[in-house]
């Protein structure tokens, strides 16, 4: 069967892979070089000066060939050992997953369990650490921005618990959808092991992947018995100095990993965080107005990377994404493991305008009318008033 035509551009509203800019693929766009010779080693170190300058830190940054699942991999294995006790925290799907990596690899983990609805509670974490007399978890595990939910937790005050206790645990921090759409320090809020990946806020195609790691990270790392060799941070940061990589580089990602680092900072950083701010803030204006339910609860959790919308009782969010994408050509992220058939997300994140914004919008609000959702007309006119009341001026 061949498949319909359907003109104009697709809109791939997903909370990742985001869109890719025409420069970044026209960077991509170039002969192969050799990776061992004097011009490939100037591209190496502008794309791990320029990565620091992103996760802003002073430390090393690692970048593998790999989705960020290799990344998570690479943070755990490189500062654990099997048997070692890890606390992680249930926000969604993908924190779940990272949990299960970890037992794969023969770690312990305590898994605190939550409704999927908020981030983090740093609370709940000082009153656990603070039972733990014998310094047992080696980690705190969390995700700064659970793609799967549209919440984010408030990594410093997670870094305060810790801090507060006078315990030794080390933070490791996901940031796969929150890095260069939302504010993240990771030497100011005092994180050992960020880990993060190209498709997302970094306006790349999937395929890289990165661990931010603090000195007392090196510092355990040289400790940890767990076999690793692809992921071992030693090899990688001794081969980096040199501007080259220990294995053959995804030359052509490090390409369009450049021409990104230089687009983010010619926007300023601070200007896309309020750009994702102010696009998820007229989103949920939009799904208000419509008399949906947005399905993180707490205000300050709000994620400004994407939307995760409830639908009501009785009707289902895959059928709902398949009847935008058959007739308006536009993909939502659909719901996850617990959450399959009763969400769906609304991507607003990496190279994204107000117009596009609006285009997602007023699709959403059309699939709603074709599907025969329960709603109330007027939200992507709300969504346009809330951005022509709010233009941003760079």
């Amino acid at each position: 069967m061949v498949k319909k035509y359907m003109p104009g551009k697709h809109f791939l509203q997903l909370p990742g892979p985001s869109n890719v800019p025409d420069r970044v693929l026209r960077a991509m766009d170039y002969p192969t070089i050799d990776h061992r010779g004097p011009d490939f080693m100037v591209l190496t170190h502008e794309c791990l000066d320029g990565m620091k300058s992103i996760f802003k830190t002073k430390s090393d940054v690692i970048i593998y060939p790999a989705s960020g699942t290799g990344a998570w991999e690479a943070a755990l294995v490189n500062v654990l050992n099997e048997g070692d006790l890890v606390l992680m925290v249930e926000t969604g799907h993908f924190a779940s997953l990272w949990n299960k990596m970890a037992l794969n690899l023969g770690i312990r983990t305590e898994f605190l369990e939550t409704d999927w609805r908020r981030g983090v509670e740093p609370e709940k974490l000082i009153g656990r650490l603070k039972k733990d007399t014998k310094n047992e978890i080696k980690a705190v595990c969390v995700v700064h921005n659970e793609t799967s939910t549209g919440s984010t937790s408030r990594i410093k005050e997670v870094r305060e618990a810790i801090n507060d206790t006078n315990h030794n645990a080390l933070l490791m921090v996901d940031t796969i959808s929150g890095l260069a759409s939302m504010e993240y320090k990771h030497d100011d809020w005092g994180v050992d092991v960020t880990v993060s990946g190209s498709q997302k806020g970094l306006m790349l195609p999937p395929g890289l992947s990165f661990n931010a790691v603090s000195e007392k990270a090196k510092s355990v790392a040289k400790k940890s018995k767990i076999r690793r060799s692809y992921w071992d941070w030693h090899e990688q940061i001794e081969a980096n100095k040199q501007g080259s990589f220990p294995y053959t580089p995804a030359t052509n990602l490090l390409y369009g990993l450049k021409e990104a680092i230089t687009m983010l900072h010619e926007e300023g950083l601070d200007n896309v965080f309020k750009r994702h701010d102010r696009h998820a803030k007229a989103t949920r204006e939009a799904v208000q107005a419509w008399g949906l339910e947005v399905l993180c609860l707490e205000e300050r959790d709000f994620s400004s990377v994407l939307t995760a919308v409830v639908m009501p009782d009785g009707y289902n969010a895959d059928k709902f994404r398949q009847i935008i994408l058959e007739n308006f050509n536009m993909s939502l992220g659909n719901g996850l493991s617990k959450l399959a058939g009763k969400v769906f997300r609304i991507g607003h994140l990496g190279d994204f305008n107000d117009l596009m914004l609006m285009g997602t919008l007023t699709g959403v609000e059309m699939g709603l009318s074709l599907a025969g959702v329960p709603h109330q007309k007027g939200g992507a006119s709300r969504a346009s008033e809330f951005l022509s009341k709010n233009v941003e001026n760079n």
